[in-house]
Parts: structure tokens; C-alpha cells; sequence
């Protein structure tokens, strides 16, 4: 008599890597969840069971003494069956890996609500929530906070999905969950160089959207040289700020900026009060001759960082050489010199002060900080302990690149200090030894600049 074959459930890991398992994954993502219309049983077929017979053991009728082998599914078949790692990448692993892919969900309402926004076709302003810069930027820095873990398939209390474009769509306050494939369609594409806090940078693979797609939302340039810059996203392990390269460590090229079509306190209104662009408005908007109210603005934001000592009056829409004098001390506070530093606002001048970002111009007869010269590469190394270690760990944490410091920093010498460095290294683009996390020359210059 034929033995009876034996089904056991089997559970595939989470993140097996071969084709079939991360196609499952994708198409299982996609699907509506249970709560919003999807079918029980689509979610239920996620588990595949493997057949178990005995060796020699005939199946079927009539089996004689042939002998039948045994069947297995123990990974869900794809194109291929199981083909071994797809490469997906994974922009967490905490620093930013050059290496790093989105597996993401589609388009969907918030989890639990009705849908009540667009998901397709045109989007017009009127159809979408209105949120300020900072609006944005605060919902972002909520989820950092509160070290959202990263998943294409949890929904965190909002109703928004908890992965890199959930994450957007929570902070542009949208009416359901997107993904890298429309967020497009809420936004206005613009150039790199005119990018400011609340925009987002997106990279959408349409040949295999989990393969390599991302989106980040703009915090800031980390400096004047503008290869780098704060992003907030949503990345394995949880959500996190930190400072990336321009645009990210993988597709750079391919990575379009966008800005959200519903943002308030963006139109045009009266010169220099609530609601006017923080857009530059061009250079011919300053120097001698000048009058208007771009001029008001600048003289505010310079009395803002520490140039009051400027103005014996005003500021007012008039250029003065109080304007020259306060810009130029703005400038030299970021330590350029030359053309750089000339007392007429370019753009990334106009950036730094309506951003709140850069150092502010010291007090009368104090000076900008200046680079301290590099101590020597051996004060950076395992069992070493001093206060050059510490100053380092200061800096970085200042910079935005202390991420790895659980206390701290202080004197000792740690494999947080190491990876914080290297964090830095990688946003200058650099790559091998030279991002190896023990700082040089030309690190501790960048660092200190």
C-alpha cells in the first residue's frame, strides 16, 4: 500500500534573496491590504508547502515498484525557479551603502481610511493638502525621532507605509500612499541647484521598480561647496537624517529633483514679508543702485546671524553699504575669501542665511573658526585616548555625522568615531581607503572648514 505523502507548512525567510521569494515579496506588497479590499486569500497564499515522501514510495495509481523522488517548493518558483541573489539593494545598512535598492509597495489609501486623494492621472493644486516648508520638514524629523522601522508591508499610526515612499507621502501630508512611480505627479520637476528644504529627490526604476528606486526629501546643503547635502528617508534600519552625497551613493545621475505642488509660502506676496519666495531673486536685485524689497529681506536675515552691528538703521530696501559690509562679514564667517566673499548675495549665499544654515558672523572683533592644524594620524587609532579624539567627535556630531554615538563622543579612540569618519569620508564622494574612517589631512580640513 502507498504511503500517504506528508505536507508540512513551510515559511520561506524573510529575506531570502532568490528571484521567486523577492517576486512574492513585490507582488504581495502591491495587492491591497486585507482592511482595504484585498483578498484574504492572496495574503494567505504567501506560505508554500513542501511535499515530503520516502524514498521508493510510488504516487499515484498503479505505482508498481517504481520508485518516486521527492517534491519540493521550498522557495516560491520565479521566472526561473530559484535562480540565487537578485543583487537587491538595501540603502540602509546604516550608512548608506553605495550597494542599496528600495523594495517598496504601490499606490494605496492609508491603512484603516477610505482613500480620498489622487492616485493617478493629472493632479491639480486645489486637490492637494497645503503644507509649509517646515511643516514638511517637522513631519520628517517625527518619524527620525521616533525611529520608524522600515517595512513595504507595516503602516506606522498615521496610515502611512512605512518605507521610502510612504515616507514622503506622510511628509507632503498626502491623502493616500504612493509610491516612487507617481510621486512624480505631486510634484514640479526643477533643477538641482534650486533645491531647498521640503523638496525631494527621486529615482524611479521603471524596468524593476524594487531594483535600485528611492526617494530622499532635500534638508539642506551640508556646506558651500553644495556635494552634499542633509537628507531625511526612510531606510533600513528605521528612519533617519543624515548627510548624503548629491544625489545618493548609487544612481546619482539618475536621481530628478521635484518640489511639492501644494507648498504654501512659496507665491510671490509683498516684498520682504510673509509669503514671499525663498527663492534667490538674482543678482541684479543687489549691489549699488539696488531698491527693493529683496534688499529688506536680505538686511533682516543678516541682522538674524549677528549683523546688527552693521545698521545704524533699517535695514531698509535701499542697498547700503551697511548690506555690503553685513554680507561680506556672512561670507568670511563661512571662511571664503576673494570673489567669494565680495558683499553681493549669490545663491548659495541667499541659501545658507533663508535655510538657517552656515556659521553666523561672530562678534565685533572676534573672528570666524579657523581650521586647527591636523594633530598627526596616530592620535586616530584603536587604544589611543586624548582630547584631539573628542574635538573630532565634537566636530563630527556638529557636522551631522554622529550618528554611530551611542554616549559620547569623548577622549577614547571607538569604532563609533571610526564609522562617524567614514559616514564624512563617503559624503565626499570618496570611495576604498580613502573612506577607511581614519581621518587624514584633507578629512580633518574638510571636518573643520
Amino acid at each position: 500500500m502507498a504511503a500517504v505523502p506528508v505536507f508540512e507548512e513551510y515559511e520561506p525567510a524573510a529575506d531570502c534573496p532568490c528571484t521567486g521569494c523577492a517576486r512574492q515579496r513585490r507582488e504581495a506588497a502591491l495587492r491591497p491590504a486585507v482592511i482595504a479590499g484585498g483578498h484574504p486569500a492572496a495574503h494567505g497564499a504567501r506560505r508554500a508547502l513542501v511535499v515530503f515522501t520516502a524514498a521508493g514510495v510510488a504516487l499515484g495509481a498503479g505505482a508498481g515498484a517504481g520508485t518516486g523522488g521527492a517534491t519540493a517548493l521550498a522557495h516560491p518558483a520565479g521566472p526561473a525557479g530559484h535562480t540565487g541573489p537578485m543583487g537587491l539593494s538595501d540603502p540602509g545598512r546604516d550608512r548608506g551603502d553605495p550597494d542599496a535598492g528600495t523594495p517598496q509597495g504601490g499606490a494605496g489609501p492609508l491603512h484603516g481610511r477610505p482613500h480620498a486623494g489622487p492616485t493617478g492621472g493629472a493632479v491639480s493644486v486645489p486637490a492637494l493638502r497645503r503644507s509649509s516648508r517646515a511643516e514638511i520638514i517637522n513631519r520628517a524629523k517625527r518619524w527620525v525621532a521616533a525611529k520608524v522601522p522600515y517595512s513595504m508591508e507595516k503602516y506606522w499610526t498615521d496610515g502611512y507605509r512605512q518605507d521610502c515612499s510612504g515616507f514622503v507621502s506622510m511628509a507632503w501630508d498626502l491623502t493616500g500612499n504612493e509610491w516612487t512611480g507617481s510621486l512624480a505627479r505631486f510634484g514640479t520637476r526643477l533643477d538641482r541647484s534650486d533645491l531647498e528644504p521640503g523638496d525631494i529627490l527621486l529615482f524611479h526604476n521603471p524596468a524593476d521598480p524594487n531594483r535600485g528606486s528611492h526617494v530622499t526629501i532635500f534638508g539642506g546643503w551640508t556646506d558651500y561647496t553644495r556635494t552634499s547635502y542633509t537628507a531625511y528617508e526612510q531606510a533600513k534600519p528605521h528612519a533617519r537624517r543624515q548627510a548624503t552625497p548629491m544625489a545618493y551613493w548609487n544612481n546619482s545621475s539618475r536621481y530628478v529633483a521635484y518640489r511639492y505642488k501644494g507648498l504654501s509660502g512659496s507665491t510671490p506676496g509683498s516684498p520682504g514679508g510673509p509669503g514671499t519666495s525663498v527663492a534667490y531673486p538674482g543678482a541684479a536685485s543687489f549691489g549699488p543702485g539696488a531698491n527693493n524689497g529683496h534688499v529688506t529681506r536680505l538686511g533682516r536675515m543678516l541682522v538674524e546671524r549677528g549683523g546688527r552691528r552693521f545698521y545704524r538703521s533699517g535695514p531698509g530696501p535701499r542697498w547700503t553699504e551697511a548690506d555690503r559690509r553685513a554680507t561680506q562679514a556672512f561670507q568670511r564667517a563661512q571662511g571664503w575669501t576673494g570673489r567669494e566673499a565680495d558683499g553681493l548675495p549669490g545663491p548659495h549665499t541667499w541659501r545658507l542665511l533663508a535655510g538657517g544654515q552656515g556659521r553666523d558672523i561672530p562678534a565685533a572683533g572676534g573672528t570666524s573658526a579657523v581650521t586647527p592644524p591636523f594633530p598627526g594620524a596616530a592620535h586616530f587609532r584603536p587604544g589611543r585616548s586624548g582630547p584631539h579624539v573628542e574635538r573630532l567627535g565634537r566636530q563630527l556630531v556638529k557636522r551631522g555625522f554622529g550618528a554611530h554615538y551611542r554616549s559620547g563622543p569623548g577622549p577614547r579612540w571607538t569604532e563609533a568615531d571610526r564609522r562617524n569618519v567614514e559616514a564624512f569620508q563617503r559624503a565626499q564622494g570618496w570611495r576604498g581607503a580613502a573612506a577607511n574612517g581614519y581621518p587624514g589631512p584633507e578629512t580633518w580640513r574638510r571636518l573643520f572648514r
